[in-house]
């Protein structure tokens, strides 16, 4: 009985995987799997059946490198087939890289002579969309003592206002107990022995993944080329983000719990309760 009232609070009877293609669905179906095995998943919101079928930016806070592995098996379970903005050099990546481009991800280069024509592009893809698009607006796992969201960059913001979709935030925490932070780069074994040691003891661990969905952001009062806007509409992304994540840390409120003494602390979140600039 209580699969079922889960499928039905979430949607997931109208399914959207079935549209994704065959090795994305795949992809899915084996990081499900994973992400039972590291932990537990817990979710809470809902992606309304308004927005279902439809342009969609999915919004969330980043910590830990494990963290797109909990977003995809949670999306799965609400019959989702997320795609994501990931840096060129995953999907230039050999093995993976060609999954990842045929699975229809879409390619971001920062500080690339082709981003103004990648973003053109990405705001093309993302208008036309019939399924959810996940973006990350810090772009990079937070550096803050506390892992509360950074400041963040415009670019998600800028994004949702040039291809007028509407944004829903995903706030989430327990993903940065599953693996280490590890290191910027890998120059040889000794920077993955970190990751595969702290990955394979999860399952023994059995950390609590929790995801909440929120309620879209309103974006209506800016639009997109107006002086400041953008910066504006980043921040209530953010605020968005952070008020989603609060309650999902509730025993946790100033420092992780888990500590990972490889992930580096030298940032400042301006979004954190009390601190919001």
């Amino acid at each position: 009985m209580l699969p079922l009232m889960v499928a039905l609070q979430h949607g997931r009877g109208s399914s959207e995987r079935g549209k994704a293609p065959l090795v994305w669905r795949t992809m899915l179906a084996l990081d499900h799997g994973l992400v039972n095995l590291a932990g537990r998943l817990r979710i809470s919101g809902c992606v309304p059946r308004s927005l279902r079928g439809k342009p969609l930016l999915m919004a969330a806070n980043h910590i830990g490198v494990f963290d797109a592995f909990v977003l995809m098996a949670a999306c799965r379970r609400l019959g989702l087939a997320p795609r994501f903005m990931l840096a060129g050099g995953l999907l230039d990546a050999p093995l993976v890289g060609p999954a990842l481009r045929a699975s229809g991800h879409l390619r971001v280069d920062r500080g690339s002579a082709s981003a103004v024509t990648q973003f053109a592009q990405a705001a093309e893809a993302l208008r036309t969309s019939t399924g959810p698009i996940i973006v990350y607006p810090e772009g990079r796992i937070s550096h803050d003592p506390g892992l509360w969201p950074e400041r963040g960059k415009t670019g998600a913001a800028r994004l949702a206002l040039s291809a007028g979709v509407p944004v829903l935030p995903i706030s989430q925490w327990g993903a940065h107990e599953a693996v280490y932070w590890g290191t910027e780069t890998v120059t040889g074994p000794a920077d993955i022995l970190p990751l595969a040691r702290s990955g394979l003891t999860s399952p023994l661990r059995r950390p609590t993944f929790r995801v909440h969905f929120g309620e879209p952001v309103d974006l209506s009062p800016f639009q997109a080329g107006r002086p400041g806007d953008a910066v504006k509409a980043h921040a209530a992304i953010m605020r968005a983000i952070t008020d989603g994540l609060v309650p999902l840390r509730a025993d946790e409120p100033d420092v992780p719990r888990f500590f990972d003494p490889t992930r580096p602390t030298d940032g400042s979140s301006p979004w954190r309760p009390g601190a919001r600039s």
